[in-house]
């Protein structure tokens, strides 16, 4: 359960980041530090709301995340792909653990990776679409 609650979260962080930076025209770093402080806000305020690895890794998951949601919609056009990319995140984060330590920001670098693995992919459907040869 709380692996779904933490892949829940990094599509929730990407997601609402993005809206808050180009539907309500914010900027991604107030989106991105808005949906943070929020988030490790709620959690240092209410540790006892979920157990202690939801309370250290929700913060860090929607932080993360909310780096892929910085995005602007002139070069990523659709939410499906933020949220995708959050959820690759929520993934990568799960399984690499410390293994990113000493890349100047782990989180950061996840966020990277994820979000050009969505657009790659995605980009290159549409070159291999039918309606494009």
């Amino acid at each position: 359960m709380d692996t779904l609650i933490i892949l829940v979260a990094g599509v929730f962080g990407a997601i609402s980041t993005f809206y808050l930076n180009n539907k309500l025209q914010l900027g991604g770093v107030l989106a991105s530090s808005l949906i943070a402080v929020i988030a490790g806000g709620l959690f240092h305020f209410f540790p006892a709301l979920l157990n202690e690895n939801l309370t250290v890794n929700i913060p860090l998951v929607i932080m993360g995340a909310s780096f892929n949601g910085m995005a602007t919609n002139r070069v990523i056009k659709r939410f499906w792909i933020i949220g995708v990319s959050g959820l690759i995140f929520s993934i990568l984060y799960l399984l690499t653990g410390s293994f990113f330590d000493g890349f100047g920001g782990s989180l950061g670098t996840m966020a990277a990776i994820s979000i050009i693995t969505v657009y790659s992919i995605d980009y290159i459907r549409k070159k291999l679409s039918p309606s494009s040869i």
